[in-house]
């Protein structure tokens, strides 16, 4: 199954990767949206589209309920599902037994009896009760709500359940977290599918964060802290800004007057990981960049994305994107244009 936009046999057209969102009963709007929002704006280098999206309804065309005071009238059936490269399933209140007991409903059955294999499969939010029950997640990495993760391991013991990151890339099989998380993982598979700077540009159009730090933990509710408590948010600023010199631990922790204990715990209830793998993941997304964006050497991109060398650089670009600096730049290059993607990124961790 083509994961990004294909070319015809002509090469003369891009035919755009099909995305089918299933609107059950109960749907929240806000998660029904996104895919749309997302996968609707982006675009190529010559300003094709990339996606079409159907939402598709699974008792057919009609009314569907959703959670707030109105209901959606979609034009598709579930027949959507089978013509789709990839399906969003976004969260319902209304899926009963697969949220209960862990089984799936039969008008649901019957709906996802359409997908063909390979298609991909995405779930947001809650949504991922629905592959869950349906056994897609069988011996699989996944994360859902994080208010929603105990009863999730309990019902599906065969999920790897991760409660506490905004989405898992399991290749053909993705998850996210609640609510806003969907925009993290549609946008992932955006810069997943047609590089850095397609999932950008759609970020700045919708007016989000092209990728946020930590995980779920920083929105569990705790109690408050207390007035004029420091945070580390200069101290990251600054680092970024330097991300192709040293940069060492007692240094950012300088920057928040802080000692380096109080400013590692701090650190970690804001971004959600240590100030080490912070440091790592914004230099891996600075040698991205510079790889899709610029001719400079893989020498060049190891040290100004403060890797220092190509050797340091290859073993941290293969440890979190599973590839090679040269690979990835033949994929992604943006004077590529659109062609078909199968980078195998994995979520934050």
């Amino acid at each position: 199954m083509a994961r990004g936009s294909e070319r015809d046999r002509q090469g003369q057209r891009t035919v755009p990767h099909r995305v089918a969102v299933l609107a059950l009963d109960g749907v929240i709007p806000f998660e029904l949206g996104i895919p749309q929002r997302i996968f609707g704006r982006a675009r190529g280098p010559a300003g094709e589209r990339l996606y079409t999206v159907a939402t598709c309804g699974a008792a057919g065309p009609g009314p569907v309920r959703t959670n707030a005071d109105f209901s959606i009238l979609v034009e598709h059936g579930p027949e959507a599902l089978a013509a789709a490269d990839t399906v969003v399933v976004p969260a319902s209140y209304e899926i009963g037994p697969a949220f209960d007991d862990g089984t799936l409903p039969p008008g649901i059955a019957a709906a996802l009896a359409h997908l063909r294999t390979g298609t991909r499969l995405v779930s947001i939010c809650t949504g991922s009760f629905v592959l869950a029950a349906a056994g897609l997640l069988d011996g699989r990495p996944a994360t859902t709500h994080w208010s929603s993760a105990d009863r999730f391991q309990r019902l599906y013991p065969r999920v790897r359940v991760d409660p506490n990151v905004l989405f898992v890339d399991d290749g053909d099989v993705l998850t996210s977290a609640g609510v806003a998380a969907g925009i993290d993982l549609c946008l992932h598979i955006v810069r997943r599918d047609h590089g850095t700077a397609a999932a950008n540009e759609v970020a700045r159009q919708t007016v989000v964060p092209p990728f946020r730090d930590g995980g779920q933990a920083q929105y569990i509710e705790r109690p408050l802290p207390e007035p004029r408590r420091a945070t580390t948010a200069a101290a990251r600023a600054w680092a970024l800004t330097r991300l192709h010199e040293p940069v060492t631990l007692r240094e950012m922790a300088e920057r928040e007057a802080m000692s380096v204990r109080t400013f590692t715990r701090r650190f970690r209830e804001e971004a959600g990981i240590s100030p080490g793998q912070w440091l790592l993941r914004q230099r891996v997304e600075r040698a991205r960049q510079l790889l899709e964006s610029t001719d400079l050497t893989v020498d060049q991109v190891a040290r100004e994305a403060g890797f220092g060398t190509a050797q340091s650089l290859r073993r941290h670009l293969q440890a979190a994107l599973g590839v090679a600096p040269t690979a990835y730049r033949r994929t992604f290059r943006a004077r590529t244009g659109t062609d078909v993607r199968t980078g195998a990124g994995r979520a934050p961790s």
